[in-house]
């Protein structure tokens, strides 16, 4: 895009202006999976001392998904669950979170949100922490779900001779959940980005 606003303080902004802003916006949000993509292979070769990289880990995790027949947004949010460990470090889950939530489910968000409480269940008593921590939210009706998800997809998947899909087999499941928002306080503003 060429074009630019004009404001130096947004209360300045003019109409014009914000459509600009609005077009501009538009385009960029539509190369949001390209981002999505580019950063999970910053996971790549970081070991972090796991059995295997945090790339090879999360595709483990959608792979397994996958297998056992979960729907697409279902395996994108275990494609992406440890997406956070780059800038996250000490609050993984809510980056993931927080960049899932515009284009999944309320309980498929709360599932990645929770998962480093409820993955603490097999190791948190090794570094003095309570591995029971997920019991706070056992009347909460994603408990069972998040449980499921770290045992059967996430704690399982740290195999260096496990089936590893990858990542072009998962891109364009990705690029489906991430198509269009379900919510955003944005949405109303988008238009259709010209490639």
């Amino acid at each position: 895009m060429n074009s630019r606003a004009r404001f130096t303080h947004m209360e300045d902004g003019q109409a014009e202006d914000w459509a600009i802003i609005a077009e501009d916006f538009a385009h960029y949000a539509a190369h949001l999976p390209d981002r999505i993509l580019s950063h999970l292979k910053l996971l790549d070769g970081d070991f972090g001392g796991f059995p295997v990289d945090r790339l090879t880990h999360s595709l483990q995790a959608a792979t397994l998904a996958h297998r056992a027949g979960e729907d697409e947004e279902y395996v994108v949010c275990a494609l992406l669950h440890d997406i956070g460990d780059t800038l996250g470090s000490y609050n993984h889950p809510d980056i993931a979170a927080a960049i899932l939530k515009p284009f999944v489910s309320a309980e498929n968000l709360w599932m990645v949100e929770k998962h480093g409480i409820f993955q603490g269940y097999y190791f948190f008593h090794h570094l003095g922490l309570d591995r029971h921590l997920r019991e706070q939210f056992k009347d909460h009706p994603q408990y069972q779900r998040t449980i499921e998800f770290c045992a059967r997809y996430d704690a399982a998947a740290f195999d260096p001779q496990g089936e590893t899909l990858p990542l072009a087999f998962f891109e364009p499941m990705l690029r489906r959940v991430f198509a269009q928002p379900r919510q955003s306080i944005y949405k109303a503003a988008m238009r259709p980005a010209a490639s």
